[in-house]
């Protein structure tokens, strides 16, 4: 059965041929765009593709908009020309800097984006990441892997674009991984609004009691951050950085909110 690809609202099939990995990796995604009638679709972008046992996610700078330019369109045809850069790789799977790599020479709308994509080889992740989009890795419903962040300054990450970060900025990740381990993948929406207790909370609840399927939990991570991220007196990762950056700041971070979460398996 194709994989399915997600650009914002838009929803379309994959069907490339792939060699079985020795563990399986099985995604699904929920997109919370922030509320803006001249941006429907938001600013965020990702993709899953089941058969390259690959996934990766886009946030558009929101600071274009001052100069007129919707930045989610760039986060979504990086993530397109991602797909493409998949196609024509040999079998023996996906180099995701290779592909963020081709993705970023062919994209060439206006404005920029942080991106990380992540690809399951044997029993290890291998990812790509710049700025501050990421993953954590949960096992035993602790998260025993964060990646690493990569900001200029506080609310400034690295990114992708015309005139701004190429991939040599991105940092290249190898993480191991086992059956039953949960990958919770995401945008700064998330991460800016959920503390890693949350996050652990919400997928042992998903799993253990509730028994959730992968994209009934990233829905359930995708609300509670929007629940935090609407609160005015909210105590957030976000809310602790600004602070800590000098700025008078409470409350959640309003923003689009993208989440996928991946459960690792043994094949079949």
């Amino acid at each position: 059965m194709p994989g399915i690809l997600i650009f914002g609202h838009l929803h379309q099939f994959c069907s490339f041929n792939s060699i079985e990995p020795s563990l399986k990796m099985i995604a699904g995604s929920y997109y919370i765009p922030k509320y803006n009638e001249s941006k429907p679709l938001g600013e965020d972008s990702h993709f899953i593709c089941a058969e390259k046992q690959t996934f990766g996610v886009a946030d558009g700078v929101g600071g274009w908009a001052k100069k007129g330019i919707d930045s989610g369109e760039y986060a979504r045809e990086l993530m397109e020309n991602a797909i493409f850069a998949m196609e024509d790789k040999p079998e023996g799977g996906v180099n995701p800097m290779a592909v963020l790599n081709e993705a970023f020479l062919n994209t060439e709308a206006q404005g920029s984006s942080t991106a990380c994509i992540l690809t399951l080889k044997g029993n290890v992740l291998h990812t790509v990441n710049i700025g501050d989009s990421g993953f954590v890795v949960i096992r035993g419903w602790k998260i025993v892997y964060k990646s690493p962040v990569q900001h200029r300054r506080f609310n400034c990450p690295l990114q992708l674009g015309n005139w701004r970060d190429n991939p040599s900025m991105a940092e290249e990740l190898k993480v191991g991984v086992i059956p039953g381990d949960i990958v919770v993948a995401g945008t700064d929406g998330l991460f800016d609004n959920l503390y890693e207790s949350e996050i652990e909370e919400l997928v042992f609840r998903g799993i253990h009691v509730q028994g959730n399927f992968p994209a009934e939990l990233a829905s359930t991570i995708a609300k509670f951050a929007l629940i935090n991220s609407m609160d005015r007196y909210a105590i957030c990762p976000f809310t602790i950085a600004a602070q800590q950056a000098g700025l008078e700041f409470t409350g959640g971070k309003i923003d689009d909110i993208t989440v996928v979460v991946a459960y690792i398996g043994s094949p079949n």
